[in-house]
């Protein structure tokens, strides 16, 4: 029978619901229909399966996997890991054409979710709301698809130390590192990794527990970086690493304890590739500071803008050949050694690995940056019928004023002082802003030319707490 799916979980990258409210096991038996059916109608024939540490990730992965054999694909279970473990296996095994990892991200733990991978691209957008159609439709295939475990861990971890290979391990030995899980996904895979790393590491939260109980795994709010900061101080250590709950994101701290933000690490890692590949193409999101956009064109590469959301990035390296990408959430992609998805843990041995070439210490490339004055990202509830209609009449006022606007996503304007960004969120019924300046009395007049136009739009925006 059709099963049509809340159209709330099925957002712009993924599928997000809270569990037991608006995602169940029947959605999840529902979304392995639709998902086995346009493997076929691709002409594939198998898919891997994985899933995060969530209470719910097992009852809902159990009911996928149902779903995937009722609609004639074989499925390969790869049992609990982090997510870019899943799309590991997708990538490197010769007969998987698809994979889904279930997990809920860094979202609150009653929350849970789908990411889905289709022959090497995501599954986001349009495609998402196909699935969604032939749900509602029950427009699915019949079959009797077989079942199969395979062990990924070791090979996958293997291959995230093998980065390091072409090291001396003289420059490794006298590293001293922290690590946070936050009790995700990532934490087994953490501790294989680290036991074959060089150096010492010190290991926090690493049990998988989907109560979260020390902090949320999310590293781009500084209050769940507290413990990896004290961890780093307390040690005496180079520098830090944290981990959100499907081990996706990165976020990191140098020796004194300051975050190192998305886009700044996407400046160290464009330093790095830029001395291999001379002239590449760097992406990163439109939140991105303009420090790394500046930062990329002083070193020969060039500097890509593009819309915000992990889906949306790796597809556009992909259709541009871009070897590396970024966005500031922490989500970093590496093509030119790796497969082009999003992996923190790949990127945590990678930025070891740039620290050496580099010749330079975490702190002292995080040092070396400009200091500038930002806001973090700023969030306000909009009605949904309005939020796109606000964004338009924003740029209409830009458009009439002769502003310097990139209209990419939502509006990017330059200022004299600096510039600011307002978009509508892809995933809750938001406007989110952010703004960066030279400095602070600049970002005042920065915020205030962003209040002005969302005034302009009948659209007050809230003070800071």
């Amino acid at each position: 029978m059709p099963h049509p799916l809340p159209p709330a979980i099925l957002r712009e990258y993924d599928i997000r619901g809270v569990f037991g409210e608006t995602l169940g096991p029947d959605d999840a038996r529902a979304i392995g229909r639709s998902f086995a059916t346009l493997v076929r109608r691709a002409g594939g024939s198998r898919v891997a399966v994985g899933y995060d540490g969530r209470l719910s990730s097992p009852v809902l992965e159990h009911a996928l996997v149902e779903g995937l054999t009722a609609s004639g694909v074989d499925v390969v279970r790869i049992g609990l890991g982090p997510t870019p473990m899943l799309y590991f296996a997708e990538a490197s095994m010769e007969d998987v054409q698809g994979g889904i990892q279930v997990t809920g991200s860094h979202n609150p733990a009653n929350h849970n979710g789908f990411k889905l991978v289709l022959e090497g691209h995501p599954v986001f957008g349009e495609a998402l709301q196909r699935l969604g159609a032939i749900a509602a439709a029950g427009d699915w295939c019949d079959g009797i698809g077989r079942i199969e475990t395979r062990e990924v861990l070791n090979g996958y971890v293997g291959r995230l130390a093998a980065e390091l290979d072409g090291i001396a391990p003289a420059a490794l030995d006298g590293l001293r590192l922290g690590w946070d899980t936050g009790n995700g996904a990532a934490g087994p895979a953490v501790e294989a990794l680290v036991a074959r790393l060089p150096g010492t590491h010190h290991l926090l939260f690493t049990p998988v527990d989907g109560t979260f109980p020390h902090h949320h795994p999310d590293p781009t709010d500084p209050a769940n970086l507290r413990d990896l900061q004290a961890l780093v101080a307390a040690k005496q250590l180079d520098f830090g690493v944290a981990f959100d709950g499907d081990g996706d994101r990165l976020g990191a701290i140098d020796a004194t304890g300051r975050v190192i933000w998305g886009d700044q690490l996407l400046m160290i890692f464009a330093e790095d590739l830029l001395r291999a590949q001379p002239g590449a193409a760097v992406i990163a999101d439109v939140k991105a500071s303009a420090a790394l956009f500046d930062h990329v064109a002083a070193l020969g590469g060039r500097a890509e803008m593009w819309r915000t959301g992990h889906s949306l990035i790796k597809s556009r390296m992909k259709q541009t050949g871009a070897p590396l990408g970024g966005e500031m959430t922490g989500h970093l992609f590496f093509a030119d050694r790796y497969f082009g998805f999003d992996d923190a843990l790949y990127a945590a041995v990678r930025l070891i690995g740039a620290t050496v070439r580099l010749g330079r210490s975490v702190t002292a490339l995080r040092g070396a940056m400009p200091t500038l004055a930002t806001t973090p990202e700023l969030r306000f509830a909009v009605d949904p019928a309005r939020k796109q209609a606000v964004i338009a009449a924003v740029h209409e006022q830009l458009a009439a004023a002769g502003a310097k606007v990139v209209a990419l996503d939502g509006v990017r304007v330059e200022t004299a002082d600096g510039w600011w960004l307002l978009r509508a969120s892809n995933t809750q019924d938001m406007l989110t802003a952010r703004a960066e300046a030279r400095d602070a009395a600049g970002l005042a007049r920065v915020l205030a030319a962003l209040d002005a136009a969302l005034a302009g739009a009948g659209v007050v925006r809230p003070a800071a707490d």
